[in-house]
């Protein structure tokens, strides 16, 4: 079963990821865990970008599920852009959605994935509404 990302999206980060030797396994590709680091990387960075990290003692995000559609294999050497969207807003959660193409073959995606992001009030252990700041960015 392939995930499809939204036609409604909104581009909200980019960055450019250096593929390491260690990042291949045994078929000369690199590893579909990997793949899952990339988006982590992406998403970690753009929350950071915001100030949105999770405070252990207050609130912030939560990844409640993730996927990785595999298109292409990536190899070493090379370098990955990572491009971040947001989507489906709601009233705890919106959606992010990660394209991974190789730098210099703009528009060819080896990659795609996303996840199901919910804001929590961890002190609590449930989902809380989310910030309106943070409403407006991925609104």
């Amino acid at each position: 079963m392939r995930f499809e990302l939204p036609a409604e999206k909104k581009l909200t980060y980019e960055m450019v990821i250096p593929i390491r030797w260690g990042d291949m396994d045994a078929m000369g590709h690199v590893n579909n865990t990997i793949y899952f680091r990339y988006l982590e990387i992406v998403r970690v960075q753009w929350l950071g970008s915001l100030g949105a990290t999770p405070d252990p003692s207050g609130t912030g995000p939560v990844i409640v599920n993730a996927f990785c559609n595999f298109l292409r294999q990536l190899e070493y050497p090379g370098d990955v852009l990572a491009k971040h969207y947001v989507a489906n807003p709601g009233r705890t959660s919106f959606d992010t959605f990660i394209t991974l193409e190789r730098v210099g073959e703009p528009g060819v995606v080896y990659a795609e994935g996303g996840a199901l992001t919910v804001w929590v009030d961890f002190p609590a252990g449930k989902s809380v509404q989310l910030p309106e700041w943070m409403r407006a960015i991925v609104a």
